[in-house]
């Protein structure tokens, strides 16, 4: 693997309809991203900043980032520990708030649920989402507090 990998992606928004009128309330936030690969989605904004709920948006992805690196990362420290996951699912909740002067997210919440193909002690998995917490890329690279709480 090079030192730094270098990830690529567009946006590309294809402007107001005509029939709408170009201000803050009005104005259409759906954009198409496409990245490296071929894999690319629409996207909007929050309904409470009128957009559309059922598009993903900064926010959501950002708490998806959050959730899919610490289960890749989870992945592979349970693998490299001899241990076999049979299942895993996550719920993220995101916060924004103001923080110096700025909207901003303050945290974001994991609870991962995990089911393993033999027993594991609650001490064992708490090791092991500590250890994916640490060495996941995503939470290392926000300014907010990402709290891993394990589903029971």
């Amino acid at each position: 693997m090079s030192a730094e990998p270098l990830f690529e992606g567009s946006l590309n928004w294809d402007g107001q309809p005509a029939d709408r009128v170009f201000d803050y309330a009005n104005l259409h936030r759906g954009t198409r991203i496409e990245f490296e690969g071929g894999a690319s989605l629409t996207a909007s904004a929050p309904s409470i900043f009128h957009g559309d709920d059922r598009q993903p948006n900064p926010e959501t992805l950002m708490m998806a980032s959050l959730m899919q690196c610490h289960f890749l990362t989870f992945m592979a420290v349970a693998i490299k520990t001899g241990l076999r996951v049979a299942a895993y699912s996550d719920r993220a909740s995101g916060r924004l708030g103001m923080k110096d002067g700025k909207m901003r997210f303050v945290e974001v919440v994991l609870r991962p649920h995990v089911a393993f193909a033999e027993p594991v002690d609650a001490a064992k998995l708490a090791s092991l989402h500590d250890k994916a917490h640490r060495n996941c890329f995503m939470s290392n690279s926000v300014n907010f507090t990402v709290r891993v709480e394990p589903a029971s």
